[in-house]
C-alpha cells in the first residue's frame, strides 16, 4: 500500500539527483513567482503548475527533467502530468531546497 502511495504521490524508486543534474537535467520548478523569486535552484526554470501545460513548448521530451516545489506535492504533480503529455525522463526531485 505504501509503495502505491509514494506511486501515486510521484515518489517512486530512488535516483541519484545529483548525477542527473551534472549530466544536464534540467530543473524545473514549480511553485509560483513570488515562491520562486524568494530562493531557487540557480539554472531552473520556473513553470508554475497551473501554467505547465501551456509551457511544455520550453521542455524537449529527450530532456531528463527534475521538478521541485516546496514540498514535493506539486513537484509529483508535475512529474505526473509532464508524463501524461509523453516526457518519459520525468523525476520528482521533492522541495527545491534539497537540490541546491
Amino acid at each position: 500500500m505504501l509503495e502505491f502511495l509514494k506511486n501515486l504521490l510521484g515518489f517512486g524508486p530512488k535516483v541519484d539527483l545529483a548525477t542527473l543534474i551534472k549530466a544536464g537535467a534540467k530543473i524545473v520548478d514549480v511553485r509560483t513567482p513570488a515562491e520562486y523569486q524568494q530562493g531557487h535552484v540557480k539554472g531552473s526554470l520556473n513553470l508554475p503548475l497551473q501554467t505547465l501545460p501551456n509551457n511544455l513548448s520550453k521542455l524537449k521530451k529527450e530532456d531528463i527533467i527534475i521538478t521541485c516545489c516546496a514540498s514535493g506535492m506539486r513537484s509529483g504533480a508535475a512529474k505526473r502530468l509532464l508524463k501524461s503529455y509523453g516526457f518519459q525522463h520525468v523525476h520528482n526531485g521533492g522541495t527545491w531546497k534539497s537540490l541546491e
